[in-house]
């Protein structure tokens, strides 16, 4: 049944983590009421890294609150003026890592070195909250709920509490790690090696490998603020070494999300978007997304059938918004190995329209997972920088290794050059800017300027 959200017919499209509809009789009802109620522009957004339920559905009312103020507003001329918008908001289950909830200080501009832009790196300055293991424990049974998992889960958090002061006990962390992740299903026809793929190999390595890994990810803990009980854990190196399990339990959770997005995108959202065109045939779809939503939403495409490619795809845009999966997820080669390409190769003309992201340095919560990555593929000897870029975020510098054209995040009014088939890669380093460590601005992406750029996307302004 059509529900409303800022003035407009909004529905609910709900998933399992393997994709399945929660409620299929709602997406019958879904796709019959957008051809029924004559939807013209559908949006259809995906929330991130966020398993509340309430809090995905205030992202969907604040942002639609401000597309639907610039829709009344007679100031800006309608490109269609007939179009009749629907929205639509995905919710999925998707963990919170506790460390990464925004501090109260949401509302504070996040800061750069002398005032600029802040640079993600290792040992970049973020303050790090100090989640307890029964916090870890509490977020991360709300997202892995089958027996099994959740007694691997007390297992783990066991003994990051107890901290035992022994090899063996890191090697057990490590195994119990890997049987958590194999509990659940993943891409098994994507590479390993794919920029998006890589940490969840980290179970793999060998034990020099893995003391190696937690080491720098035990530096990394104390860079940001973590406490290993003295200065780099001064006399009991196993301090630092379980600060940097702690991370790599995190790490891993974060690698999971990515998997469970696209595995919801595709199997989910994609095959409820492949029936539009034979029942709601014109409902042009945009699709938005935030965070892990970016990476549920642009894996949709691998759900469509073949067939639905340029003029036949439903899809007419696809704006993301501050993306946590990789910035070569389109590529058809990556620039470090021509060999290999990024997860979504050839996806792009499943959208019969322009693609757009936006990208900011202050956003501090994307990208920070790559030296467990580097260090799975074999290439911890690799300069920072270039692990950044390996390893990189849509939501730290934009799509890479694809035709892109770079322009500024602008207000309402703002005339932006879009071709259907190229990327616009919106620097968002004046407007993405407010939000409390450790996740900075990640979360700055309600604003009249993005509700500008999707509406221009949708070809509506």
């Amino acid at each position: 049944m059509t529900d409303t959200l800022a003035g407009l017919p909004f529905w609910v499209l709900e998933f399992d983590k393997s994709g399945a509809p929660v409620q299929p009789a709602a997406v019958d009802t879904f796709v019959n009421e957008i051809g029924a109620q004559g939807v013209t522009d559908l949006f259809v957004f995906s929330h991130g890294w966020n398993n509340d339920r309430t809090t995905a559905m205030s992202l969907y009312d604040r942002f639609f609150q401000e597309v639907a103020k610039l829709l009344k507003d007679a100031t800006f001329a309608k490109k269609t003026p007939s179009a009749k918008v629907g929205v639509a908001g995905v919710i999925w289950p998707s963990i919170l890592w506790p460390d990464d909830a925004e501090s109260a200080s949401s509302s504070a501009v996040v800061p750069g070195a002398g005032g600029g832009a802040v640079a993600m790196r290792a040992g970049a300055p973020v303050p790090a909250a100090q989640a307890s293991a029964q916090q870890i424990n509490t977020e991360l049974k709300r997202g892995y709920d089958e027996a099994g998992q959740q007694t691997l889960i007390d297992e783990l958090t066991a003994m990051l509490e107890a901290q035992p002061k022994s090899d063996a006990a890191l090697i057990s962390f490590r195994t119990k790690l890997a049987q958590l992740l194999a509990s659940e299903p993943t891409d098994s026809a994507a590479d390993r090696k794919q920029p998006d793929q890589a940490e969840g190999d980290m179970t793999a390595l060998s034990d020099s490998k893995w003391r190696a890994l937690l080491d720098v990810l035990g530096d990394q803990a104390m860079s940001r603020g973590v406490s290993t009980g003295g200065v780099a854990g001064l006399g009991d190196p196993f301090k630092k070494l379980w600060a940097g399990a702690k991370d790599a339990l995190r790490v891993a959770s974060y690698w999971q999300m990515k998997q469970r997005a696209g595995i919801v995108g595709r199997t989910g959202l994609g095959m409820v978007l492949a029936r539009l065109p034979a029942q709601a045939p014109n409902a042009r779809v945009h699709l938005l997304g935030h965070s892990f939503g970016a990476r549920l939403v642009s894996y949709s495409l691998a759900g469509l059938p073949s067939a639905l490619t340029g003029t036949r795809s439903p899809v007419k845009s696809l704006f993301l918004l501050q993306g946590a999966f990789s910035h070569y997820a389109f590529a058809d080669s990556l620039p470090h190995d021509a060999t290999r390409s990024g997860g979504l190769k050839g996806m792009a003309v499943r959208v019969d329209g322009p693609l757009l992201t936006t990208h900011t340095l202050k956003d501090l919560a994307v990208g920070l997972s790559y030296p467990a990555a580097s260090f799975a593929n074999q290439d911890d000897a690799a300069a920072a920088v270039d692990q950044l870029k390996r390893w990189g975020a849509m939501g730290h510098d934009g799509a890479q290794a694809v035709p892109a054209a770079p322009a500024a995040l602008g207000g309402p009014g703002t005339a932006y050059t879009l071709s259907k088939g190229q990327w616009l890669n919106l620097d968002g380093n004046q407007v993405i800017i407010h939000g409390g460590f450790p996740a900075g601005a990640h979360s700055d992406i309600v604003h009249p300027h993005t509700a500008w750029a999707a509406l221009s996307a949708a070809g509506i302004v």
